[in-house]
């Protein structure tokens, strides 16, 4: 069953193997779904017809319609990212404001990094699940070679550890590569306080706090003396 928060993805190569192995390995990630998996264009264009797709995995060489002229004649909203044998079409690709240009045969680690261009540049800017930091009630991080949506009432508090921050939730944490400062820009402000350098809380989570710590989960975490003021004012409102 698709997830209506997710990615909806298309797929559409005239070879059924190049299908076979993107198909794979868009499967590892969690954020996406693939609604079908084409061999021709005269097929996409049904799909496009009848399903809100986001993300289109396209081959350029095609017969009958190519895959250049295929993404000329689509709805601009939805992003391409090319795939091909053929090193040749790139420049054309890009002049099509292309996601990404993919030379097969496609590796996970290549795509992965094709989709996470998409999340960065695209997603959060014109897709209704990240229209805005006050709208939405998830985020998307990277962990594990995926990427993983988080629901922000589910977040307890997030740790750093240098370049690498923890996400504790109620039954997992999640580690992934990213400051605490750029998280921190993508967290509703009205639901998530720095206390510390190393530390955001929850708002909600907080079962009681001093001038000097703040507790959550039985947990004490220090308020630090740089976020001092600022903390206790915005706690003390409530």
């Amino acid at each position: 069953m698709q997830n209506s928060k997710n990615i909806a993805c298309l797929i559409i190569d005239d070879e059924a193997m190049a299908r076979d192995i993107i198909s794979s390995h868009l499967s590892k990630i969690e954020a996406i779904d693939v609604i079908a998996s084409c061999s021709h264009a005269m097929e996409a264009f049904q799909v496009i017809n009848n399903h809100k797709i986001d993300l289109v995995f396209l081959d350029i060489n095609m017969p009958d319609i190519s895959g250049i002229s295929f993404a000329k004649s689509i709805n601009k909203n939805i992003r391409i990212i090319f795939t091909t044998a053929y090193r040749d079409y790139a420049i054309e690709g890009f002049e099509l404001q292309a996601v990404d240009y993919l030379l097969k045969p496609i590796s996970f680690e290549r795509l992965l990094k094709a989709v996470n261009t998409y999340f960065d540049v695209y997603a959060r800017k014109e897709n209704n699940l990240m229209a805005t930091k006050e709208m939405q009630a998830f985020m998307f991080v990277r962990s594990d070679r995926r990427m993983i949506k988080v629901d922000f009432e589910a977040i307890i508090y997030i740790e750093s550890f240098s370049d690498y921050i923890k996400i504790h939730l109620p039954n997992e944490t999640l580690v992934t590569r990213e400051t605490i400062t750029a998280i921190e820009a993508k967290l509703p402000s009205e639901q998530f306080l720095r206390i510390h350098r190393s530390f955001i809380i929850s708002i909600n989570k907080i079962t009681s706090f001093t001038n000097e710590h703040v507790v959550i989960h039985n947990l004490a975490l220090t308020i630090s003396r740089s976020y001092k003021k600022t903390v206790l004012e915005i706690l003390e409102r409530f």
